[in-house]
């Protein structure tokens, strides 16, 4: 019987000239789905940086070992056709994940369609930190289990979405905006950023009370014929959109709006850093602003992440 063995490279036996030389010949050697195993007595992270510029994002780096004394990490050469995950398409699958990219900054929701890569390059964020750290994720035996918002069927997820993010916006916003006004009002003069906030405030208001409407009224419902006609109890109906990607540009567009919106208001008060002489009002105006923004991030990721993908992918099996 044949026993495989590992593939190990011990980098410090090498010279120095020669390291990363023989680390991409050996790199060059994989097979698709193959691992190389590199021992350091540092972290090779400009190794990463050079085969990413070198050799294209072909590859997944693993930590399995960090310091003091080694180093180890699995290069594995990714197999050709098998697409990099988005931030949207991870968080879909963990939402426990979409706390690492909060932390980074990372927009998982409006922007994401883009790659780990992509995002961590736009920003300029050390990318295998943030990569550690969704394998961390991976890693740690969470207490509870996340919401299975991607095994739902797309009519239920949407009505979740109405009675649960909707009613949110409804309910939070009028408040928000209400605060907005007395904290500009009272400490507008000694903090200007405050009519900066008010006004981004009335843009999300304006946006988001349209857009809610669209979505109840003619969005969701012709996702939930699209299920039933899956479902085999109705006939897709003629639509005057054409197709439900067209509302869903719409929609993600609006959410882009809203999404730059909060993250402007984030920037401008220094992620809601309170002032010295904030009063009890400025300091609910900006607990509620920050509320509001965690929850318009999961309600966007779930309808530009799950649901609007998949009622397109439902639709186009229909149609062909």
């Amino acid at each position: 019987m044949e026993v495989a063995l590992e593939n190990i490279l011990n980098v410090t036996l090498l010279e120095p000239r020669l390291k990363h030389p023989t680390i991409f010949a050996r790199f060059d050697e994989l097979q698709e789905g193959q691992t190389l195993t590199i021992h350091n007595d540092h972290d090779p992270k400009p190794l990463y940086y050079q085969l990413l510029g070198e050799r294209g994002n072909i590859f997944n780096w693993e930590y399995i070992e960090q310091g003091p004394h080694w180093w180890k990490i699995n290069i594995t050469k990714r197999i050709i056709g098998e697409d990099e995950e988005t931030l949207g398409q991870i968080a879909a699958k963990d939402l426990h994940k979409a706390q690492v990219f909060k932390k980074y900054g990372l927009d998982f929701c409006c922007g994401g369609k883009k790659t780990v890569k992509e995002a961590c390059a736009e920003k300029g964020i050390d990318v295998t930190k943030v990569e550690q750290e969704l394998q961390s994720a991976d890693k740690n035996n969470f207490t509870s289990r996340p919401i299975p918002y991607n095994e739902w069927s797309l009519d239920f997820l949407a009505d979740y979405i109405v009675n649960t993010h909707h009613t949110y916006v409804r309910n939070n916003l009028p408040d928000i905006k209400t605060y907005a006004q007395k904290v500009l009002r009272v400490h507008g003069s000694h903090h200007p950023e405050l009519q900066r906030v008010y006004e981004l405030v009335e843009t999300v208001n304006a946006e988001l009370s349209s857009h809610l409407v669209k979505e109840e009224k003619i969005l969701f419902p012709y996702i939930k014929q699209i299920v039933a006609a899956k479902n085999g109890t109705q006939h897709l109906a003629d639509n005057p959109f054409g197709s439900v990607q067209h509302p869903i540009n719409m929609m993600e567009m609006e959410h882009e709006i809203a999404g730059n919106a909060m993250d402007e208001i984030r920037r401008i008060t220094n992620n809601y850093t309170l002032p010295h002489d904030a009063c009890a009002s400025y300091s609910l105006l900006y607990r509620m602003l920050d509320e509001f923004e965690d929850d318009l991030h999961i309600h966007i990721h779930l309808e530009n992440n799950i649901l609007f993908p998949k009622a397109a992918a439902i639709e186009k099996e229909l149609v062909h």
